[in-house]
C-alpha cells in the first residue's frame, strides 16, 4: 500500500525557518561570543531577525496558500495578524530591557537565546491546526520562559520562581495531554478540521470529548493565568527579573489566546453553548480575582500580575460572546494591551535599580523629579484602569458592547463594577507618584531607544483611544478570514 504524503510547502513557514536558524546559530556563537560585547552582537543579531520575520509574514499577507503538512500547520491572516503582535510583544521588552540586563549583569547571550526559542514556540501555537503542532509549541515556549524566570542564578527569588513556574506548568502540560487524548479516543483525530466535521454529525453521547475539552481549556487557561488557573502568576512576575516579567506579561498570553482560538472557533465551534458558559466562568473569576487580590499589593509587579489575571477576564469575556463582534473585541483589547505592558514595564525598568523600583512607594514624588516619566505612568494606569479617552477605555467597551449585545447582562455589569474597584490601585500608584514627597534623586538614565519606544506606546494608547478606526478596521479583516 503506496503511503501518502501530505502536501509540504516550506515557504509558509519562512519566519519560523528564520528564527530557529538564527536560534541555533547564536546558542552556537555565545560559546565563542563571550563578554558584554559578544551579548550586545547577539542581542543586535536577535533582534535583526525579529524584524526579518516580522517583515516576511507582513508580505505573505493574502497568500493563496494557506496551510501546509496536511493542514496541520495554517498561516492565514488570523496567524499573520497575532505573529505581529507577537513580535512586538518580544522585541519591545527586549529593547527597553538591554539597559537594564547590563546593569543588572544579566544580559549574556543565552538570555536572547531563550527569548528566540520561547517566541518560536508561540509562533507554532499561532499557526497550529493539530494538537500536535499546538502542544510541540506550548511545550517550546513553556521551557525557555521557565528558564528565563530563574535566569538570576544566584538570587532565591529567582530560582523559587522558576521552580514553581515549572511544577505548576508540567502539571497543566499533564492535564492539556489528558485532554487530547480523550478527545482523540472520541474523534479518532488531533486534527482541528477533522474535528469540527466530526462535531457537525450528530452525536448520542458527547460526555468524553466534552470532558477533553474542559481539560483542554484549563490547560490553556495556566498558559494565560485565568483563575483559578492564576495562582502562579503574582509569585513568579515578583520573583522573575524584571525583564522576563515584562516578556513573560504579554508574550505568552498572545500565543495561547491565538490557540484557544484554534482549539474553540476552528475545532470546537459547533459546541459553543458548551464552551461558551465556560469561558464566561472563567471570565467572571478572573476580573474578580485581579480586581479584588490586587488592592492590598505594595509590589508593582505583584500589582501588574494581578493586573493581568484581571486584563485576562475581560478578554475572556469576548470569546464567551462567540460571534465576530466578541472575537473582534478580544484581539482589539490585547493589541492595546501589548502596549499598555511595554509602557508600564518600560518605566519600571529604568526606574529599577539595586532593588529599589519595586515598590509602589519606590515612585513617590517622581512628578517633581522626572514629570515626563510621570506622565507617560499616568497614562499606561489611567489606560488600564479604563479611563476615558485612552485606549484601555475603549477597549473595555467593546468587550461590554459585545457581551450585552449577546444578552450576557450580568457578565457585563460585573465586568464593569470589577473594572471600577481595580482603578483604586491604579490609582495609587498615581497619587504616589504626584502627591507624595520624593525621598530621593531619580538619577537613572534612559536611553534613546527605550524613550522611543516607551514614548510611541504612550501616544499609541492616547490615539486608540481618541481614533481606534484604524485598528478596528484591521481586526475586523483578520476575524473574517477566522470565522
Amino acid at each position: 500500500m503506496a503511503i501518502q504524503m501530505p502536501d509540504i510547502n516550506l515557504a509558509l513557514m519562512l519566519p519560523e525557518i528564520v528564527i530557529s536558524v538564527v536560534a541555533m546559530g547564536l546558542l552556537l556563537a555565545s560559546a565563542w561570543w563571550e563578554g558584554a560585547e559578544g551579548a550586545r552582537r547577539i542581542r543586535r543579531i536577535a533582534a535583526g531577525a525579529l524584524m526579518v520575520a516580522m517583515v516576511i509574514t507582513l508580505l505573505g499577507v493574502g497568500a493563496t496558500q494557506s496551510s501546509t503538512f496536511g493542514g496541520m500547520f495554517v498561516n492565514d491572516r488570523f496567524a499573520a495578524f497575532m505573529k505581529v503582535m507577537l513580535y512586538l510583544s518580544t522585541l519591545l521588552p527586549m529593547v527597553v530591557s538591554w539597559v537594564y540586563l547590563e546593569k543588572s549583569k544579566l544580559g549574556n547571550g543565552e538570555y536572547f537565546v531563550l527569548t528566540l526559542f520561547a517566541m518560536l514556540g508561540g509562533m507554532f501555537m499561532i499557526s497550529s491546526g493539530s494538537f500536535l503542532v499546538l502542544y510541540l509549541g506550548i511545550e517550546l515556549l513553556s521551557l525557555a520562559i521557565y528558564v528565563l524566570a530563574a535566569y538570576k542564578r544566584d538570587d532565591l527569588a529567582s530560582n523559587e520562581a522558576g521552580l514553581k513556574y515549572f511544577v505548576l506548568g508540567s502539571m497543566a502540560s499533564g492535564i492539556l495531554l489528558y485532554g487530547i487524548s480523550l478527545i482523540y479516543g472520541v474523534t479518532g483525530s488531533v486534527d482541528f478540521a477533522t474535528i469540527n466535521a466530526y462535531l457537525q454529525q450528530d452525536h448520542h453521547s458527547m460526555l468524553g470529548i466534552t470532558m477533553g475539552l474542559i481539560l483542554v481549556v484549563s490547560g490553556l487557561s495556566f498558559k494565560i493565568a485565568a483563575a483559578p488557573f492564576h495562582m502562579w502568576a503574582p509569585d513568579v512576575y515578583e520573583g522573575a527579573p524584571t525583564s522576563v516579567t515584562a516578556f513573560m506579561a504579554a508574550m505568552p498570553k498572545i500565543a495561547a489566546f491565538a490557540a484557544l482560538f484554534r482549539v474553540l472557533v476552528e475545532a470546537f465551534g459547533p459546541m459553543h453553548a458548551t464552551w461558551g458558559p465556560i469561558m464566561a466562568l472563567l471570565a467572571v473569576v478572573s476580573m474578580g480575582v485581579g480586581a479584588l487580590a490586587g488592592l492590598g499589593q505594595s509590589n508593582i509587579k505583584r500589582l501588574l500580575a494581578y493586573s493581568s489575571i484581571g486584563h485576562v477576564g475581560y478578554a475572556l469575556i469576548g470569546l464567551a460572546v462567540g460571534n465576530q463582534m466578541g472575537y473582534e473585541a478580544v484581539l482589539v483589547y490585547l493589541t492595546i494591551y501589548i502596549f499598555m505592558n511595554v509602557g508600564a514595564f518600560g518605566l519600571i525598568l529604568v526606574l529599577n535599580k539595586e532593588g529599589f523600583g519595586d515598590q509602589i512607594e519606590d515612585y513617590k514624588g517622581l512628578s517633581a523629579k522626572r514629570p515626563g516619566l510621570a506622565l507617560l505612568m499616568a497614562i499606561f494606569m489611567f489606560s488600564m484602569a479604563g479611563i476615558p479617552p485612552l485606549a484601555g477605555f475603549m477597549a473595555k467597551l467593546q468587550i461590554f458592547m459585545a457581551a450585552i449585545d449577546a444578552h450576557m447582562y450580568t457578565v457585563a455589569i460585573l465586568g464593569v463594577l470589577f473594572s471600577a474597584v481595580s482603578a483604586f490601585y491604579y490609582l495609587k500608584v498615581i497619587k504616589t507618584m504626584y502627591f507624595d514627597e520624593a525621598e530621593r534623586a531619580f538619577d537613572m538614565p534612559m536611553d534613546f531607544l527605550s524613550r522611543a519606544i516607551v514614548g510611541v506606546s504612550g501616544i499609541l494608547v492616547v490615539l486608540w483611544g481618541i481614533l481606534p478606526g484604524s485598528l478596528m478596521a484591521s481586526v475586523a479583516e483578520t476575524i473574517k478570514s477566522l470565522m
